[in-house]
Order: C-alpha cells, then structure tokens, then sequence
C-alpha cells in the first residue's frame, strides 16, 4: 500500500462526525460510514451539519460485501464494539489497519482477538471538544489523535501510513514514543472528567471555574495512578496537572461523551472506565472508594433515566 486511499469509519457519533468532517474535506470519496440500513435510512433523510457545514457521507450497510478498507476508525460505545466487529468483518482485509478512538483501555484487546494484532494500531483522541445533538456537531478544538503501535521509537509502516493521511487531511496527531502509558494517561482523564461531569451534569466551564469540581476529578484520577503502578505504567500527579493545562483550552460549553450520554438517556461506559477501575482495585488490592461511589451514582442516573422513558 502506497497510502491509504479508502477509509471506513463506524460510530458517527461527536467524535466520528468530526474526523469524519476532516477526511471529507481532503476527498469526499475517501470515508464511507459503516451502518445498518435502518441508520442509513435516517442518516439519508438529511444532512449532517458538522461546525455550521452540511455533509452527505458515504453509507455502506454491513452486509455489501466489497473491497477492503484499507483503514477502519471504530469510534462507537463499549456496548456498541461487539456488534461493530461483526459490522466490520466485509471490510476487513490482509492489509487493513484498524484503530480505536474509543474510551478505554480494552477495545484493542477485543479488536485483535477478532481479527489479529498485527495491523491494530493504539489510538486514542485528546483535547476534543465536539458536541453532538441530533445531526448537528460542534466543536471548537479538534484537538489531536495520539496513536502507533505500543512502543514507537521508530515508526512502523503502519503508523508511516497514517501519519500521512492526517498530513493530507489536516487532522493534529501525536505519535508517543511510549503508546501504552499514553493510553493509561488517557483512561486516567475519562474516568475522572467524563464520569465526575456525568454525576454532576457539568460542561468544562464547571471544571475550569468551581475548584471543589476540579479536585473530585483529580481524586478519581488518583486511584488510576495508583493501579498503573501495579501494571508497570509510570503515572504520576504531573501528568493530572498536564490534563488540567488541556482541560483550560476547551470550550466552556463543551460537554464530555458521558455527560451527553446521560442528558440524552443513553447507556453510558460506565462499566468500562469506574467498573473497570473497581475491577483492577479488587484485583490489586487497592482502594477505589471515589470510583465505587461513581459507579453508583452514573448506574443511578442510567436507571433513573429508563423510568423516565
């Protein structure tokens, strides 16, 4: 492959809108979104509108079967990337990279058992501030992709293809020497701004603005810090207080992917960021009592949220 001409993207979430916004500008006929037939019906009815623009994207249903993608951006939910990996599977070929832009620190793992390890790429997004309701998206900051392979002291092939992709497409990216600990760094930010903004129905502006908001986030982080250690990942309170650097630049309306799964009664991932925090702490043997109380609180509000439809 010489560059990647053809893209898939499945979750046209905020986050898969926006990249998808950016691919399209460079080349219209580069992204497809992968979505069953009753989406595509909807998506079709009318336009996407990503920062005030009106986009038509390519819709493929899972079952047109065709030439392999020669990249798939998976940005759907934890509950959502069982059934996006069957989505996927038509796509899929002996060269296709694949790349999570999901939350967490799993999907890699459950992308490679289904399709082998050696074209998934790590990928995470930071500093993103995009805001979906409907079929509208804003954002104010794209913010950057961080990805590669799990140590990047050199760069795969794989990594040199996407790194020129983003190049034509104008999307920031970071390529971190150490990809692992990064992803960490990135678990640690979710699971203390996107659940404590969950819980207390607050857009960054709370977080940049209401110190008692900033250091409940900051005890949530914490406890990632303190499971890191127990994995071999070098986490410390420098890197909270790197996030928080982030945390000023982004817009103070904006709101975190768990914050708009609460206010539109989505299932959050909850499970996948204090669960999955509650889960390590048990099997550790350290303490998470900031997270097991979060995990109450979001299961609450999901439930709450059911009674009320």
């Amino acid at each position: 492959m010489d560059n990647i001409k053809k893209v898939s993207l499945i979750g046209l979430g905020a986050i898969g809108s926006a990249y998808a916004s950016k691919l399209y500008d460079m080349d219209p006929k580069c992204i497809q979104v992968i979505a069953d037939k009753k989406r595509i019906e909807r998506y079709q009815s009318s336009e996407f509108n990503v920062n005030g623009r009106g986009y038509q994207f390519q819709y493929v249903a899972p079952d047109n079967v065709q030439e392999p993608s020669d990249l798939i951006l998976v940005a759907v939910k934890y509950d959502g990337l069982e059934q996006a990996i069957k989505d996927m599977k038509h796509h899929v070929g002996e060269n296709t990279i694949i790349m999570s832009l999901m939350n967490g620190i799993e999907s890699e793992d459950m992308l490679s058992a289904a399709f082998g390890k050696d074209n998934i790429l790590y990928a995470m997004c930071i500093g993103i501030d995009a805001v979906r309701t409907g079929k509208t998206v804003q954002f104010s900051s794209i913010g950057e992709v961080w990805f590669g392979e799990a140590k990047n002291t050199s760069y795969s092939p794989n990594v040199q293809l996407v790194k020129e992709l983003f190049d034509r497409a104008n999307i920031p990216y970071v390529i971190p020497e150490d990809m692992l600990r990064a992803m960490w760094w990135k678990f640690m930010i979710n699971v203390g701004v996107n659940q404590t903004s969950a819980v207390l129905k607050a857009p960054y502006r709370v977080f940049q603005e209401v110190h008692e908001a900033n250091e409940l986030m900051a005890e949530a982080m914490k406890e990632v810090i303190l499971l890191a250690e127990k994995v071999g990942v070098n986490l410390t309170i420098d890197d909270i207080d790197e996030f928080k650097e982030i945390l000023k630049k982004l817009s103070p309306e904006g709101k975190t992917s768990m914050l708009q799964d609460i206010e539109a009664g989505r299932k959050t991932e909850v499970e996948n960021l204090a669960g999955k925090v509650c889960e390590l702490g048990s099997k550790y043997g350290v303490a998470t009592p900031i997270n097991d109380m979060l995990y109450k609180m979001i299961r609450i509000l999901e439930k709450t949220n059911k009674m009320q439809t």
